[in-house]
């Protein structure tokens, strides 16, 4: 004998279904937009019907076993997936609705779809306005970049980033570059929206092509985790031992990762490159190429902090590379100072007084993660605290 569910639940489950049911009609004419419509209707029915206390404990828990009761086979609607949509609706909604410039309502279509004519409390969504109001500079259609995007893409970035600009930036990435969720799950452990943009350098002054530039002041970020840099997996003892070589070797054993964190259209071309000029040799660190900047790009490896010697020995490398190594059709080279401490006011102070476009970021590596995270005793003592 089955349990009998409460009014509640039955009328959730048929207006659920029935929503999924006519989604899957218009599925063929444009999959993610139709989905993500789904899932924001659903989303709001979700809560504001669990969150004014019109359903009571474990509602969600039965819709979605009866869900799977009616619809055999049905994927993506489990608890968690329910609750997701939820919070979708609710992220998306209460942002909106703190800027002025968006309506604190999020405009629905003015032909109801054919779902929301039998069931009224279910409504498809016109995202027409969506972002209207809110697009960055970077973003041709930041409208269809939301729309183009799946779900769990959506949910990775509003779980992690509170801000809308950084949403919105996070939205761009992923269309642009094509990530699946694990590259951006890396970029959003990463915070590469705060540190993107942020590298000290002289790009602006020192390359001919604006464009350039603004692509390489893009490109670099001022900070980049190297979690694939395990002093144990090293067999180094203790942190301080880790000189340039053993970074260098680390990055080499694992270049896929690093061009991953370093950014799109990186080519590796060879870590201690023979540089020679006039009887004299030189060894850049790493040498990569890239196809977007159409250079090739010098990155100096220093375990300490930076010292004002570093831009004058890259200064040097950039300019071999350019006349002995750089090919007619390719733009100059670029030199990229990757230390583990670095004072960008200072930085940026001495940097404008090469001619060769440079830059200087900062490294972590998974021990400094470790080390910046609070120790189980500290854990265990803060939760005693609130206890």
């Amino acid at each position: 004998m089955t349990e009998k569910l409460p009014v509640d639940v039955h009328q959730a489950v048929k207006t659920i279904k029935n929503a999924i049911l006519q989604s899957q009609y218009r599925a063929a004419k444009g999959v993610n937009r139709e989905q993500l419509s789904l899932y924001f209707g659903i989303g709001r029915y979700i809560s504001e019907h669990s969150r004014k206390g019109f359903w009571g404990t474990g509602a969600i828990d039965r819709i979605s076993e009866q869900l799977q009761k009616e619809l055999p086979g049905l994927r993506g609607f489990g608890v968690r997936q329910i609750k997701n949509m939820r919070s979708f609706y609710e992220e998306w909604h209460l942002m909106l609705g703190k800027s002025a410039a968006v309506a604190t309502e999020l405009p629905k279509f003015e032909e109801k779809s054919d779902f929301s004519s039998s069931s009224p409390d279910l409504e498809r969504v016109d995202y027409t306005l969506l972002l209207e109001q809110n697009r960055q500079p970077m973003a041709a259609d930041m409208l269809n970049e939301f729309l183009s995007i799946s779900f769990t893409h959506h949910i990775e970035i509003i779980s992690k980033s509170k801000d809308l600009q950084e949403r919105l930036f996070y939205i761009h990435q992923s269309f642009v570059n094509r990530w699946d969720k694990y590259k951006l799950r890396d970029m959003l452990k990463s915070d590469l929206f705060h540190h993107q943009g942020n590298l000290p350098n002289n790009f602006s002054t020192t390359m001919q092509n604006t464009r350039n530039a603004l692509q390489a002041i893009g490109m670099f970020k001022d900070e980049y985790l190297l979690d694939f840099i395990n002093v144990e997996e090293l067999g180094v003892r203790d942190q301080e031992d880790i000189d340039e070589r053993v970074v260098e070797n680390a990055i080499v054993h694992n270049v896929k990762n690093f061009i991953m964190t370093f950014g799109r259209d990186f080519a590796f071309v060879g870590n201690q490159y023979h540089l020679e000029k006039f009887g004299h040799d030189e060894y850049p660190d790493l040498l990569f190429y890239n196809r977007e900047l159409a250079a090739l790009v010098a990155v100096e490896l220093k375990q300490g902090e930076f010292k004002p010697a570093y831009l004058g020995q890259l200064s040097a490398y950039i300019r071999i590379l350019d006349t002995e190594v750089k090919k007619p059709f390719e733009n100059p080279s670029i030199g990229i100072i990757l230390c583990k401490e670095a004072d960008k006011t200072f930085v940026e102070f001495l940097i404008q007084g090469y001619d060769n476009p440079m830059g200087v970021a900062t490294y972590k590596s998974a021990e400094d993660v470790r080390k910046a995270l609070p120790s189980e005793e500290d854990l265990r003592k803060a939760m005693d605290r609130e206890s």
